[in-house]
């Protein structure tokens, strides 16, 4: 049974915000942030709110990831 946020999938999105970056990628938000930050996710900003590109999404979640999204800091 499809969620209300799949209700539309007839329509495919260009783009995502934050928490539906981190949905799609089934990471938290935080880590999302971090890898915008550290430029391993390319986001764009409109007004008040950061986008992803879906293509963007999609090359990162493609490619092989042996290190942590942040590395340890003792």
């Amino acid at each position: 049974m499809p969620t209300a946020s799949l209700k539309h999938s007839a329509i495919n999105p260009v783009r995502f915000d934050r928490n539906k970056a981190a949905e799609y990628l089934c990471l938290s938000v935080r880590s999302v942030d971090y890898l915008i930050s550290t430029r391993r996710l390319k986001a764009t900003r409109q007004g008040g709110k950061v986008f992803i590109q879906v293509a963007d999404l999609d090359r990162y979640a493609s490619q092989d990831h042996t290190q942590p999204i942040r590395p340890a800091t003792r």
